[in-house]
This record gives structure tokens, sequence and C-alpha cells, in this order.
């Protein structure tokens, strides 16, 4: 039986209430999954976006949903229902998208897997809120306005949390957590490139560490 919109929403306020930010990962080797995911949660930072740009993206939400404890992986750049299904067959506890479709939407409601949907204008996020969704990724977040933006947002829309997603760095984190519409923030710079190449999985915990210690007001 599929788990109702409302009891989904509560799973992904769960999962996104875990750590201040949530990185959001883009992998292109399966094999630097585990200890990646090891090193963040060790950090503090316990759920995990992995995004689907790679052909390594699915192979990487296994080995983390298998293999390491107190990690929530999830799977992000969702697009179609096909990705809906794929992930929640890999392990995936969560999903994001960088935007919505009708079409998305009717499978997220018929998929037991919780969606965290993408929205950058106030009339998308009215959409949303009319479909039963409390929870949404502001995307990209810089870009379509900035921590302005979505503060403005806060008055008309109190029924509404964000996780802002998009240019975000741990020197404006601070910007977007201490908005109350905000529940914590995704971003990339926790699992840079070139240190998933090399491994350097002693300075992805620290960038856990630091991003874990950010104050959500």
């Amino acid at each position: 039986m599929t788990s109702s919109i409302e009891h989904k929403q509560q799973q992904i306020e769960a999962t996104l209430r875990l750590a201040p930010v949530i990185p959001v990962v883009v992998i292109d080797d399966a094999r630097a999954a585990v200890p990646m995911a090891r090193a963040l949660v060790a950090g503090g930072i316990r759920a995990i976006e992995i995004t689907l740009r790679t052909p390594a993206a699915l192979e990487a939400v296994r080995a983390i949903a298998t293999e390491v404890e107190g990690a929530t992986v999830g799977v992000g750049t969702v697009l179609t229902t096909g990705d809906l299904a794929t992930a929640l067959q890999a392990g995936a506890r969560f999903a994001v998208s960088p935007g919505v479709s009708p079409r998305l939407l009717d499978a997220a409601d018929d998929c037991d897997l919780p969606l965290l949907p993408g929205a950058a204008t106030a009339s998308e996020a009215m959409s949303l809120l009319e479909r039963g969704y409390r929870h949404l990724k502001f995307f990209p977040a810089v870009p379509a306005g900035g921590h302005k933006l979505l503060g403005a947002w806060a008055g008309p829309l109190p029924q509404l949390r964000f996780c802002p997603t998009g240019g975000i760095s741990l020197a404006t984190a601070s910007d977007f957590l201490a908005l109350p519409n905000v529940i914590c923030i995704g971003g990339s710079w926790l699992t840079p490139a070139a240190k998933l190449v090399t491994g350097d999985w002693a300075g992805i915990e620290l960038l856990a560490r630091e991003a874990a210690a950010l104050q959500v007001t």
C-alpha cells in the first residue's frame, strides 16, 4: 500500500532535520561511495543526496544503503517516473527533484519514496502546497533570488519549509539558515571532486564537521 502524502512529508521532515546541510554529491566512481559516506557520517552529516547525473550513481546508492551505518541516502536530479522507481529499488530513502511536472507528481503519489520537489517561484510553491507538499527544495537558490527572495516568502507562505540548494557555500550558508522558513540547506562543497578522486576522506570529514556545526534558527 502506498504511503499517504502526509506520511511521506513527515518522513522528509525527519530526514531534513538530521543536519543543517545535506551534501549534494556527484560521484563518478562508485568505489568511493562507502568511504565518502562514512566520512560524512563521522563528521555529523547523516542525510546524503547522490545525484543521478553519472552512471555510477545508483550503484553508489546501493552501496551506501547496505554498507554505511547511520547514513540516510537519497537520490537527486530525479526527472522521470523511472527515476523514482529505480531509486527506490536501489535502496534510496528519499528523492529530490530540481523542479516538478504533473507526471512526476502523479508518480510520486503512487510511490512509497518520499519526494522533495523543487520550486523557484511563489506560484510553483503554491501549486505544490495544493498537492500536499509542505517541504520543498528552493532551486537554484542563489540565481533564483537568494536568501532575500526566500525570506520574503515566509510571510505569505508560512506553511512551507525549504531546503535551498544551488550556489550556496559555507560562507553564505548562515544567510539561509537564519530564515524562519528554512529547515536545512543543500550544498556541494562538502564532497569536492578533487577529494573524491584522491580519497581524502579526512578532508571530507572535516568539511562535514564544519557543516554540522552550523546553526539553524
